[in-house]
């Protein structure tokens, strides 16, 4: 049989740019710079994990880039979240329900910090010269915090745990931290929940501690959550940069004074605390249980923040734990 030799050259070429068509595809596909993952940090105690990891390479060690995103406030954070410029956030059970009220936004994949017997996270405090020293004089005296968080949810808990009825809680709205510390230490308000350290710089100014959450250390944790869109492009990512964070927390763990100076760096501490300041120990490989997101979501109802509650597995997942 006489066979056309252009012909077969021709078929030999096309399927030779086939191939290659497709294998550049993968090769280029491979070889693209790798978008940084984005996530939100807030200049407080909860973030040095992230720090630790980025100055020790372990993100790069892994072939992982990220960057940070300081912010200033949650509200802040919570809008670059909805207009998806950050991949992940440092936040609260309440932020993730919030976020996942009409539809499944985030998931909460890491419990970053909680309460602990010599680490409290929150304390609500009365000011110097108030003459409240125990959680039955705060009844009927309005507490500074800001409304619908976890320091409101906190404040509600603690109070409620200690004895004070419903009626007897009440509280003021003053959402900026530094602002209610301020007027806390000059008697304009006569009791305040406050986030360590700033809680423990208020004592050391001679505010008076009356309960804190390392008594009850059930209701205090925060969380890294990450958009569904990231967690579902970039699971891999995600998981190596938890396989960072948790190098990062095992660290911290084993000699915290280390640390110091980076968190002083990169975490706002008070003068009169920056060397007392006991940096506290960091969960690995936890995540928030089902009875700590039921309580959540019990409080979310009575507030009127939630019509019903949400299923705990849609809004947690250990399943990007290293």
């Amino acid at each position: 049989m006489v066979v056309n030799k252009s012909r077969v050259l021709i078929i030999i070429l096309f399927a030779l740019w086939g191939l290659t068509t497709n294998l550049g595809a993968t090769l280029a596909r491979a070889g693209e710079p790798q978008r940084p993952l984005r996530v939100a940090l807030l200049p407080i105690i909860d973030s040095l994990p992230f720090y630790v990891a980025k100055e020790r390479g372990y993100f790069r060690e892994l072939g992982l880039k990220v960057k940070a995103i300081p912010v200033a406030s949650g509200l802040e954070r919570d809008q670059l979240m909805q207009a998806g410029a950050i991949d992940g956030m440092l936040n609260e059970m309440i932020t993730t329900a919030n976020f996942n009220r009409n539809g499944i936004q985030v998931k909460t994949v890491w419990s970053v910090r909680k309460a602990r017997s010599q680490s409290p996270m929150f304390r609500v405090l009365a000011s110097p010269n108030s003459g409240i020293r125990r959680v039955g004089d705060l009844a009927g005296v309005p507490i500074g915090i800001s409304l619908n968080t976890i320091i409101e949810y906190v404040t509600d808990r603690l109070l409620a745990a200690e004895g004070l009825k419903e009626d007897q809680i009440v509280k003021k709205s003053v959402p900026v931290i530094p602002e209610r510390y301020q007027l806390l230490l000059q008697g304009q308000i006569k009791a305040a929940t406050l986030p360590d350290p700033l809680a423990m710089s208020a004592i050391r100014a001679g505010a008076q501690a009356i309960v804190e959450d390392s008594s009850h250390p059930r209701y205090s944790v925060s969380v890294l959550s990450f958009h569904v869109g990231s967690l579902r492009k970039n699971p891999g990512a995600i998981r190596m940069f938890l396989k960072a964070w948790d190098r990062a927390v095992n660290d911290i763990n084993k000699d915290p004074e280390t640390f110091r100076s980076l968190m002083l760096k990169k975490i706002r501490v008070p003068k009169n605390v920056r060397h007392t300041y006991r940096i506290p120990p960091f969960p690995r490989r936890e995540v928030p249980t089902p009875e700590q997101w039921a309580d959540v979501m019990k409080w979310m109802q009575a507030k009127g923040l939630l019509k019903a509650p949400l299923p705990y597995q849609d809004s947690i997942t250990a399943e990007y734990m290293p």
